[in-house]
């Protein structure tokens, strides 16, 4: 399998490194929101979670909105914070022609899912957003086969790949129905979308020899 070097003038140069930021600042922005959000509840008592997703209900058509914003808990909401920073920033810098698709799509498609199929119970969280984020990530990198995307989905799995035993369905509170739906879409956009975003690969000089030698033998 032919695993292609980024053009070092293109990962390393000063507009990646602005790219990267900018990666960045936008996933803590809505960190931010998430956890402006959760602190507005508390502190005014709002009873927010009654925005959340319920499955097959008019009513609960706001949470294809407003289930990735809203969280039970101070767990809950730390347990999502840092993954989520991960995968946003990922998928925005590596991935930045496609995330303007595919975080939409992975951001209403998983409550929209779970509203069809789920169980007959309040889902909120950002868990479903995250799971999808993170397979679209893990999964793309693979497809790509350039080393850093590789690299990165390498860091995914070795930091998140226990995750996946949250998408295995159970009984209680936690909804793995959302974590199922972010994943399946995560993977299925990955395929889609896996001829997008391809950074330049390194050329060597042999390779620019044997094109010319090319050329030159089609010349007539």
């Amino acid at each position: 399998m032919r695993v292609d070097i980024p053009d070092p003038e293109y990962a390393t140069s000063a507009r990646a490194k602005r790219n990267f930021l900018t990666a960045a600042r936008f996933s803590a922005g809505f960190v931010t929101l998430i956890w402006a959000v959760f602190l507005l509840d508390r502190l005014f008592d709002l009873q927010l979670y009654h925005f959340g997703l319920l499955p097959q209900t008019q009513s609960g058509l706001a949470g294809l909105l407003m289930t990735p914003l809203l969280h039970a808990s101070w767990q809950h909401l730390l347990s999502n914070t840092l993954p989520l920073l991960v995968a946003g920033t990922a998928i925005l810098f590596l991935y930045p022609n496609s995330a303007v698709r595919v975080i939409p799509i992975i951001y209403l498609g998983s409550s929209l899912v779970v509203w069809v199929f789920g169980r007959p119970d309040v889902h909120i969280g950002a868990s479903g957003l995250i799971y999808g984020l993170l397979a679209y990530v893990f999964i793309g990198g693979i497809l790509r086969r350039d080393m850093r995307s590789i690299g990165v989905s390498l860091l995914i799995w070795f930091l998140y790949g226990s995750l996946l035993a949250g998408i295995v369905p159970r009984a209680g509170p936690v909804s793995w129905e959302l974590h199922l739906s972010g994943f399946i879409l995560g993977v299925v956009l990955a395929v889609i979308y896996r001829a997008w975003d391809r950074p330049p690969r390194k050329r060597y000089v042999w390779e620019d020899e044997e094109e010319s030698d090319q050329q030159a033998k089609e010349e007539p």
